[in-house]
């Protein structure tokens, strides 16, 4: 079993894979593209107590961000960047320690 300090990177790209989208190299982030979209990933695990450097919107014309965590922690994500008020629009995805399953949880209401 996966512990909480250790991101879910390859459950990340797996998840992203199975929802037909084209998966970039690199480590805890990544792009991830299917027809126009173009993702921006995130990977991360609660030990990352600073968001600050996950928070810039990057440059990146799409403006659309992910950020991937373990199940269990994912609504403490979604409302610490609910907290937050990102520049961009976002979603978290939660999957399980066995990798097998995820939720998706959407931006806050109104979020760009």
């Amino acid at each position: 079993m996966a512990t909480a300090s250790i991101p879910p990177t390859t459950e990340a790209r797996d998840v992203f894979r199975e929802l037909g989208y084209t998966v970039s190299d690199g480590g805890r982030e990544f792009v991830a593209e299917r027809k126009w979209r173009r993702v921006f990933v995130t990977v991360l695990c609660m030990d990352d107590d600073d968001l600050d450097p996950y928070l810039a919107d990057g440059g990146d014309a799409a403006r659309l961000r992910c950020f991937v965590t373990w199940r269990d922690r994912a609504a403490d994500l979604q409302e610490r960047l609910v907290t937050s008020k990102p520049p961009y629009d976002w979603a978290v995805i939660g999957v399980d320690h066995d990798g097998e399953d995820f939720a998706v949880m959407e931006g806050a209401p109104g979020s760009p």
